[in-house]
């Protein structure tokens, strides 16, 4: 592939808008497509937008093209978590140490402000285009706009358009593509607090509220309104489940029972039950994420379930390795995109399944006095031993030089270790007494 001089992306999400921005500041000429309405004009349907949670890998790849600052402006910090028991009892675990904390903000109100940045450098948007056919080998794309069909011949395809990907889709049809999606037996479905008479916010505002509860957990995220956007991740079928939630009644008494101290402050809550969408959990793996003319990105290449806050994060960080890469080769695409590939790919499949084990961690565990004494000895030897031992959470939110498949293979070690140390007799009341040099120093020893 020579240097390409002109660049469609499908998919005008987040990952596409901003991947639109790089390349416009590399002086390429980019066109964004997509099939939804301009949600800067149009009132687009709720439920669906969950609150993220923006943390360092993508805060990095904001400020390297000079948007940290408006960014965080439109943001709430969240320092830790607030977990909300059965009694309404409150139990705080910051997510690091003083001054580390992750930024909750709108997801349509960062796409919306990236798109406008995306137009001020000089890319075009054309909504309401659905691609309905991909010629990889030639670069061609067609679309769908209401009766008509249009056609737009580019030197590279670059697919952003989500977990459901069109751009995927079609080369799923090609030989020895792999791909795979696997769904959770739980949904979610977005619910809503609004402020306190006098415009406050009714919870704690610097914290995201978790009220797990073993199968399933209701969580909140605060907006610069004083709204929290809740959502409660919920099995689809079973007793209790979406299936069992039939009537007012039912949402009524089931939320009375599960989650008392929260119903006070809901007064939506029937409506916004039965309004907003039930919506499913996927996690999506492919391989390979270049084909001729073609590079998928973001969750098009690697969809993952949201337990960890990760995925906008892991696509910017796509975005930011990507032109990284064409710094380094000098718009060599045909060097950059295999190395892309090479180093995202093991760090996708890594983040899926952090993903997957934190859900576990934040509606079965973070209630666990076993757990949180655990966390008190991993916040005890990092703060002893800061370059030594770096939990889990804070290599993948706060330390963006590591990558993902580090900070699992990290994090295994470290819990095997944990395990261990979680044994010693008397552990509750005798942790500060460990020996916490030689628990360290096992590290080493396992790699």
């Amino acid at each position: 592939m020579n240097k390409p001089h002109s660049i469609s992306i499908v998919g005008a999400g987040l990952v596409g808008s901003l991947l639109s921005i790089y390349l416009a500041r590399r002086g390429y000429a980019v066109t964004v497509f997509d099939r939804r309405y301009d949600m800067r004009s149009h009132m687009l349907g709720g439920g669906r937008s969950i609150n993220l949670a923006l943390s360092n890998r993508g805060l990095r790849a904001l400020g390297e093209v000079g948007l940290t600052v408006q960014t965080k402006l439109n943001s709430v910090p969240m320092k830790g978590r607030l977990m909300h028991d059965l009694s309404g009892q409150l139990t705080f675990q910051p997510y690091g140490k003083e001054g580390e904390y992750i930024n909750s903000i709108s997801r349509s109100g960062l796409n919306k402000f990236l798109i406008n940045e995306a137009e001020n450098l000089g890319v075009k948007f054309l909504f309401e285009h659905r691609c309905i056919n991909v010629d990889a080998e030639k670069g061609e794309l067609t679309f769908q706009q209401y009766s008509e069909t249009t056609h737009q011949n580019s030197d590279l395809i670059i697919g952003a358009d989500g977990a459901f990907s069109a751009i995927r889709g079609a080369l799923q049809m090609t030989d020895r593509f792999e791909y795979s999606q696997t769904y959770i037996e739980h949904g979610y479905k977005e619910l809503r607090i609004p402020p306190g008479p006098n415009g406050e916010f009714q919870l704690e505002k610097e914290a995201l509220h978790i009220w797990p509860r073993q199968r399933f957990m209701l969580i909140a995220l605060p907006n610069p309104d004083a709204t929290f956007t809740c959502t409660l991740f919920f099995p689809f079928e079973g007793d209790p489940s979406f299936a069992t939630l039939e009537t007012d009644e039912d949402i009524s008494q089931f939320f009375q029972k599960t989650f008392p101290d929260v119903v006070p402050l809901m007064p939506t809550l029937l409506e916004d039950f039965r309004d907003n969408p039930t919506s499913s959990l996927v996690t999506i793996r492919c391989y390979p994420w270049v084909r001729n003319k073609v590079v998928l990105i973001g969750d098009a290449a690697h969809g993952i379930v949201p337990f960890f806050g990760q995925g906008m994060n892991a696509g910017f960080e796509d975005c930011r390795i990507l032109n990284q890469l064409l710094d380094a080769s000098g718009d060599d695409w045909e060097k950059a995109l295999p190395e892309f590939v090479r180093l995202r790919k093991p760090d996708a499949d890594a983040i899926a399944q952090l993903a997957l084990d934190n859900f576990i961690e934040m509606r079965d565990l973070v209630a666990d006095p076993d757990f949180l004494l655990r966390k008190k000895i991993e916040a005890r030897l990092h703060e002893l031993y800061p370059s030594q031992w770096i939990p889990l959470y804070s290599m993948v939110t706060f330390n963006d030089n590591s990558r993902y498949s580090e900070a699992l293979q990290t994090g295994m070690r470290q819990k095997q270790i944990m395990d261990d140390v979680m044994k010693t007799p008397s552990i509750e009341t005798k942790w500060t007494q460990l020996d916490f040099g030689e628990i360290v120093s096992r590290i080493k020893r396992q790699k």
